[in-house]
């Protein structure tokens, strides 16, 4: 198995691409702070996942690197509320991609969780 295909993988990829798509509507003004801060916390939840399973031998790493995955996550998730509340996204879009972020939460937990289904062995 790949990284690329691990299911949390893939979900927190296809979340970062949507969000990518969502924030070319912000305003300007929005460039260096929200919509920086926003692709770069979703996009992370991606790389950190990939950097865990390449450091998955290595127990205390795995799971150093899958924490700071559902940090970047949880992250994303306070971004997402501030689009909401400056009224850049809809109630639906919203709920929708915070969802999301709330399922790959949930994977990304039962990798901690599990890690010896990922090769990791367990502390």
């Amino acid at each position: 198995m790949t990284f690329q295909e691990l299911l949390a993988y893939k979900k927190s990829f296809s979340l970062a691409m949507k969000i990518f798509e969502m924030t070319k509507s912000f305003p300007k003004e929005e460039i260096y702070s929200l919509t920086d801060q926003i692709r770069r916390s979703s996009r992370s939840v991606s790389v950190t996942i990939a950097e865990a399973y390449r450091k998955r031998i290595y127990p205390k790493n795995f799971y150093s690197k899958l924490t700071d995955s559902d940090a970047e996550n949880s992250e994303t998730q306070v971004w997402l509320a501030f689009a909401f509340e400056c009224q850049y996204i809809s109630k639906i879009l919203f709920e929708e991609l915070t969802s999301e972020s709330q399922e790959i939460g949930k994977l990304i937990n039962y990798m901690i969780l599990n890690p010896e289904k990922f090769g990791s062995k367990k502390e």
